[in-house]
């Protein structure tokens, strides 16, 4: 097997910014896994959060040449919780090569993705897109163009120092586009007491939150569970399968992100132990092309929520084949991943 790599500069059509921070471009580093019958790709993109630099994606990189060895794409397969566990440090570059590894194998065999995988599969499904912290009347006129477009689902990011700031935002939007379902991110940015207020003033007007409170805080996490009527959906607090023995009983859902779990095994893994503990299943992104959203696309029969709108955030997309402008993904039907550099 043969490893290969590129690196592609990723700029936004518009500056994210969340509670952590504000992105306007970021690299992406395109794998290529081959053999002498074909090849298979992923993506996976820098995150400071991760602290993954390119430098930081290649070093990981040169551990998986490492790994490889002398095996097949099939014998590779089966190894693959041996590289989680050995690189549990860079999980999204892991899921890179996952990804890779399931696209030869599926172009291989002749069939998308999602027939390999033997999922649930949709023609087509709803994504959110995404509202970054803004003023409310850029807010508003963005969610009404988004809503003009097709898009059904809109996600607010929020976690303002002045919580207040960010209810009336939420408000306005509600206001401007009332036939869309809003769902509300701060990214653990609140604490359980302002997070419950926030909620409360919210009940009835927005149909989830994600990652009320930090990660790093599942006391608080569990208290606002209790005290509000608006369904949590773990985000941070929900990375790897491992993380769901510690969510309280009655969260809503968790969100799924192939690049934090590890990879497709992994996240089929972890939705069916989510949906055994009466969990609902939320597919996430990060802000990447449609390579790296490609794979995720491909699940979105197994979920409740998808929120795969990482590729409508780009200025230039360099791929194509998902869709997704008029706010419905569309499944590719090629073999494997079935996207298509331009």
């Amino acid at each position: 097997m043969r490893l290969e790599h590129t690196v592609r500069r990723l700029r936004l059509r518009a500056p994210l910014r969340i509670s952590r921070g504000s992105m306007s471009e970021r690299d992406a580093v395109w794998v290529r896994l081959s053999d002498e019958f074909g090849s298979g790709q992923g993506e996976v993109v820098t995150s400071a959060r991760f602290g993954l630099d390119v430098a930081a994606v290649q070093r990981a990189l040169a551990r998986v040449a490492s790994w490889l060895g002398a095996d097949g794409p099939e014998q590779l397969r089966t190894r693959l919780p041996e590289l989680r566990a050995a690189m549990s440090d860079a999980l999204p570059v892991v899921a890179a090569v996952d990804c890779a590894l399931h696209d030869l194998l599926a172009r291989a065999a002749g069939l998308p993705l999602g027939d390999f995988l033997g999922v649930p599969q949709r023609d087509s499904t709803p994504t959110a897109y995404t509202l970054g912290i803004m003023p409310p009347d850029d807010a508003v006129a963005m969610a009404v163009d988004a809503a003009a477009a097709g898009f059904t689902v809109l996600k607010i990011k929020a976690g303002l120092p002045d919580s207040t700031e960010d209810i009336d935002r939420v408000r306005a939007v509600r206001a401007a586009t009332p036939g869309v379902e809003l769902l509300l991110d701060p990214n653990g940015a609140w604490d359980a007491d302002t997070a419950t207020a926030v909620l409360r003033a919210l009940d009835g007007v927005v149909a989830a939150v994600e990652q009320p409170v930090a990660a790093a805080r599942p006391e608080e996490l569990a208290r606002v569970v209790a005290a509000v009527g608006v369904p949590v959906i773990a985000d941070e607090s929900a990375a790897t399968e491992a993380d769901l023995r510690r969510l309280p009983a009655a969260i809503a859902g968790v969100n799924v992100k192939l690049a934090e779990c590890g990879g497709l095994d992994a996240a089929l893994s972890m939705i069916a132990a989510a949906a055994e503990a009466g969990m609902a299943t939320m597919l996430g992104c990060q802000v990447g092309s449609s390579l790296g959203i490609a794979p995720s696309v491909h699940l979105t029969g197994l979920a409740r929520w998808v929120d795969l709108d990482g590729h409508l955030l780009l200025a230039e997309d360099p791929w194509h084949g998902l869709g997704g402008h008029d706010g419905l993904l569309r499944r590719p039907t090629g073999p494997g991943l079935g996207v298509v550099a331009r």
